[in-house]
């Protein structure tokens, strides 16, 4: 019995130094973002407001990432003209050798992509998350932003639709661009 509770609290204790992302309460702004392109171009994730932008946070070397960039390059080709953008940044997995992004130009080539992929440290990705270092991480990360620049679903934030199954994003993203953005910036659903 005495061991029984010692084995539970030293499991809580353990517990306790464990911390869990927990994602930021939904929805939010977004805080503006560096896109650095492998070619030396800069562009701020700000320029694209007015457009609804899902942005996916990803290891070069994943498959899963692979298949969810594969994704957004086709629902890039099929919405970008009514105002769906795609962004996909790379960064090192944590206790991995910085790259510096060395391995993004022949991701690019090899899956095709036609939207802006970026690079990104380790440090700039988890201030743009909202995460401390040492939280367990998911990859990838997908965070949708409305037209008015807010974050409205993020991976791990609850009842949101799977943002990495293609139907179920290209439903949600579809109903965001039907929203309007009014003069005073936030989003307002169309009716008709």
């Amino acid at each position: 019995m005495r061991f029984r509770r010692q084995a539970i609290a030293f499991l809580g204790l353990m517990l306790l130094g464990l911390k869990l992302a927990v994602p930021a309460q939904l929805p939010r702004a977004s805080p503006d973002f560096t896109i650095n392109s492998p070619v030396g171009k800069t562009t701020l994730l700000s320029s694209f407001k007015g457009k609804v932008v899902v942005m996916e946070f990803l290891f070069v070397k994943s498959q899963h990432c692979m298949r969810v960039a594969r994704t957004l390059n086709n629902l890039q080709a099929e919405m970008g003209s009514r105002g769906f953008q795609s962004i996909a940044i790379a960064f090192d997995a944590p206790n991995a050798a910085t790259t510096g992004g060395d391995l993004l130009t022949s991701m690019i080539d090899y899956l095709g992509l036609t939207y802006p992929v970026g690079y990104a440290t380790r440090g700039e990705v988890d201030s743009y998350l909202g995460r401390s270092g040492n939280e367990l991480l998911s990859i990838p990360q997908v965070v949708v932003i409305d037209r008015a620049g807010t974050i409205r679903a993020a991976t791990g934030t609850g009842p949101t639709p799977s943002l990495e199954d293609a139907d179920s994003l290209r439903t949600f993203v579809n109903a965001l661009l039907k929203e309007t953005v009014p003069a005073n910036g936030t989003t307002k659903r169309e009716t008709g």
